[in-house]
Protein backbone atom coordinates (compact mmCIF):
# COMPACT_ATOMS: atom_id res chain seq x y z
CA UNK A 1 0.00 0.00 0.00
CA UNK A 2 1.28 3.54 -1.14
CA UNK A 3 1.99 6.16 1.70
CA UNK A 4 -0.24 9.05 1.02
CA UNK A 5 1.42 11.85 -1.20
CA UNK A 6 5.07 10.55 -0.68
CA UNK A 7 5.47 9.96 -4.00
CA UNK A 8 3.93 13.37 -5.39
CA UNK A 9 6.50 14.83 -2.52
CA UNK A 10 9.57 12.96 -4.68
CA UNK A 11 8.47 14.63 -7.90
CA UNK A 12 7.73 18.03 -6.94
CA UNK A 13 11.13 17.42 -4.88
CA UNK A 14 12.59 16.28 -8.28
CA UNK A 15 11.16 19.24 -9.92
CA UNK A 16 12.53 21.56 -7.31
CA UNK A 17 15.82 20.83 -8.62
CA UNK A 18 15.72 20.68 -11.46
CA UNK A 19 14.38 24.54 -12.32
CA UNK A 20 17.11 26.02 -10.73
CA UNK A 21 19.05 24.77 -13.64
CA UNK A 22 17.24 25.92 -16.17
CA UNK A 23 16.98 29.49 -14.65
CA UNK A 24 20.65 29.46 -14.39
CA UNK A 25 21.25 28.94 -17.95
CA UNK A 26 18.63 31.26 -18.91
CA UNK A 27 20.43 33.79 -16.66
CA UNK A 28 23.95 33.16 -18.43
CA UNK A 29 23.09 32.85 -21.73
CA UNK A 30 20.97 35.77 -22.37
CA UNK A 31 19.29 33.85 -25.26
CA UNK A 32 15.40 32.09 -25.79
CA UNK A 33 17.64 29.25 -28.19
CA UNK A 34 16.34 25.83 -26.86
CA UNK A 35 13.18 27.38 -24.68
CA UNK A 36 9.64 27.40 -25.27
CA UNK A 37 7.76 30.31 -23.69
CA UNK A 38 4.40 27.86 -24.60
CA UNK A 39 5.72 25.11 -23.09
CA UNK A 40 6.81 26.68 -19.69
CA UNK A 41 3.29 27.99 -19.82
CA UNK A 42 1.66 24.90 -20.15
CA UNK A 43 4.00 23.97 -16.96
CA UNK A 44 2.80 26.70 -14.77
CA UNK A 45 -1.06 26.13 -16.10
CA UNK A 46 -0.02 22.38 -14.33
CA UNK A 47 1.46 23.55 -11.29
CA UNK A 48 -1.46 26.14 -10.31
CA UNK A 49 -4.09 23.06 -11.34
CA UNK A 50 -1.74 21.44 -8.59
CA UNK A 51 -2.48 24.34 -6.26
CA UNK A 52 -6.33 24.45 -6.97
CA UNK A 53 -6.74 20.84 -6.23
CA UNK A 54 -4.70 20.68 -3.07
CA UNK A 55 -6.51 23.67 -1.58
CA UNK A 56 -10.02 22.38 -2.77
CA UNK A 57 -9.42 18.56 -2.45
CA UNK A 58 -6.75 17.66 -0.18
CA UNK A 59 -5.65 20.70 1.74
CA UNK A 60 -1.75 19.64 3.12
CA UNK A 61 1.34 21.25 3.31
CA UNK A 62 2.73 19.64 0.02
CA UNK A 63 1.01 22.88 -1.44
CA UNK A 64 3.78 24.87 -0.81
CA UNK A 65 6.20 22.63 -3.02
CA UNK A 66 3.21 23.31 -5.94
CA UNK A 67 4.15 27.10 -4.87
CA UNK A 68 7.94 26.61 -4.87
CA UNK A 69 7.77 25.03 -8.04
CA UNK A 70 5.56 27.81 -9.56
CA UNK A 71 7.36 30.46 -8.31
CA UNK A 72 10.42 28.99 -10.00
CA UNK A 73 8.64 28.59 -13.38
CA UNK A 74 7.79 32.14 -13.69
CA UNK A 75 11.64 32.91 -12.95
CA UNK A 76 11.71 30.62 -15.91
CA UNK A 77 9.54 32.64 -17.47
CA UNK A 78 10.21 36.36 -16.89
CA UNK A 79 13.79 35.56 -17.78
CA UNK A 80 12.90 34.09 -20.93
CA UNK A 81 10.86 37.54 -22.21
CA UNK A 82 13.94 39.75 -20.55
CA UNK A 83 15.92 37.52 -22.79
CA UNK A 84 13.73 37.66 -25.96
CA UNK A 85 14.12 41.27 -25.18
CA UNK A 86 18.28 41.02 -25.37
CA UNK A 87 17.76 39.22 -28.42
CA UNK A 88 15.28 41.72 -30.39
CA UNK A 89 17.73 44.60 -29.57
CA UNK A 90 21.05 42.20 -30.51
CA UNK A 91 18.96 42.10 -33.98
CA UNK A 92 17.75 45.56 -34.50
Amino acid sequence: MCQTGIFEIIMLLCFSAAWPFSIARSFSSRSTKGKSFIFTAVIFVGYLAGIIHKINCNPDSVVSLYIFNATLVLVDMALYLRNYVIERKMNA
